[in-house]
């Protein structure tokens, strides 16, 4: 489905941020994170900028090419455009002079910039000498994290794009294909089905099952090999998240211990994702299966991450929200969409692992990913 934001619903986004900013004592963020800007905006493309006041006030940043399509997408108040890196920095420097800010605190996206576009935003010619610099990860995720009922529709339809993602995919193999091939067959369907792209596809076959990241190659499967499918479409800017597997003949009978193992333990979890759970519960209830039935030292990775405008964000479990420089995060509440089965059963020859993108319900979860479990 095609939708179009009124654009009171960004006025709404802002006027929720303004108040996050004053408490932290922001008195202006500067995003380049395409998702961040999208959010509060409705546009997010690279290259560009968006500064939002504690005002309210929103000003965007494109290049020139760009002011245009801008215009009829964008909820701002200022428009600034730029032919190459040094006018977006002075271009940015005039902002703070419209705004009349020389001094306070302006927030940055530490998590998404690389050393050089801190520099950037931080040049002296960009930025006055009595404005100091501080992450503002925390208060875009905390922002992100809850969806709005628009979001969940958006995300279903995602989650609905991926199913038939991964039944061409799977429909599509025979011993010969290679793992390239298999995810071109995913990616090919969600496209047609109306996707405007996805992240990073992952087919492991064969004893490459056995890695966390499975980047397809052009390794081409036999008859006996298990195969991990891993799909993440985008669409009208939300992602889903699925993990499916099959096998080009019969799997071992300890293969299916382990896959049998990791759906029950995928599905206890995902019954617990409620209102009021922790992350940690989860975890411990995924990780809790999988040790009892003895696998307890074939265990890698964190087994759940929030799902959004990317399909990797807050929330995350402790030591990955670390990692990823976010904050534990407190308990779920409803409309938190999450991607259950994160991690897998590794062993030295083979791995397995199935994933679902789930909402966190008041009584009971919504599942959004719904490809039937047929190892």
């Amino acid at each position: 489905m095609e939708v179009k934001f009124d654009k009171q619903v960004f006025g709404k986004r802002v006027e929720k941020c303004t108040k996050l900013m004053k408490a932290e004592d922001y008195v202006v963020l500067l995003l380049t994170k395409p998702s961040n800007m999208y959010y509060l905006t409705g546009d997010g493309r690279l290259c560009a900028y968006t500064m939002i006041t504690a005002q309210g006030q929103v000003a965007i940043g494109v290049p020139e090419t760009d002011g245009d399509d801008v215009q009829e997408l964008a909820h701002f108040d200022n428009l600034a455009t730029f032919k190459d890196e040094i006018g977006m920095i002075h271009s940015i420097a005039d902002f703070y002079k419209h705004f009349e800010i020389n001094k306070g605190v302006v927030g940055l996206e530490y998590t998404f910039l690389t050393n050089s576009m801190l520099g950037m935003m931080t040049h002296p010619h960009a930025k006055p000498d009595a404005v100091i610099v501080k992450d503002c990860t925390k208060i875009m995720s905390e922002m992100r994290m809850v969806k709005e009922p628009i979001e969940i529709e958006l995300m279903q339809d995602a989650a609905r794009i991926a199913d038939i993602g991964m039944e061409a995919a799977i429909a599509s193999i025979k011993a010969g294909m290679t793992e390239s091939q298999i995810a071109g067959e995913g990616e090919y369907a969600m496209r047609q089905a109306g996707a405007e792209g996805f992240w990073r596809s992952y087919v492991a076959s064969g004893v490459r099952t056995r890695i966390a990241h499975g980047i397809p190659t052009n390794y081409k499967v036999k008859h006996g090999d298990i195969i991990i499918i891993d799909l993440h479409p985008i669409v009208n800017n939300y992602s889903s998240d699925i993990c499916r597997m099959t096998c080009v003949g019969k799997a071992s009978v300890n293969q299916v211990r382990a896959y049998e193992t990791y759906l029950e333990a995928l599905q206890n979890t995902i019954a617990k994702a409620i209102d009021g759970v922790g992350m940690v519960d989860l975890e411990q209830t995924l990780h809790g299966v999988i040790q009892n039935a003895g696998y307890g030292n074939n265990i890698f990775g964190p087994p759940i991450h929030g799902i959004g405008i990317n399909f990797e964000e807050a929330p995350l479990p402790p030591g990955h929200a670390f990692f990823h420089g976010e904050k534990a995060p407190p308990p779920l509440v409803k409309n938190i969409p999450i991607a259950i089965g994160n991690c897998g059963i590794y062993t030295k020859d083979w791995g397995v692992r199935i994933e679902d993108t789930v909402v966190v319900g008041k009584d009971k979860p919504l599942i959004l990913t719904t490809y039937p479990y047929d190892l």
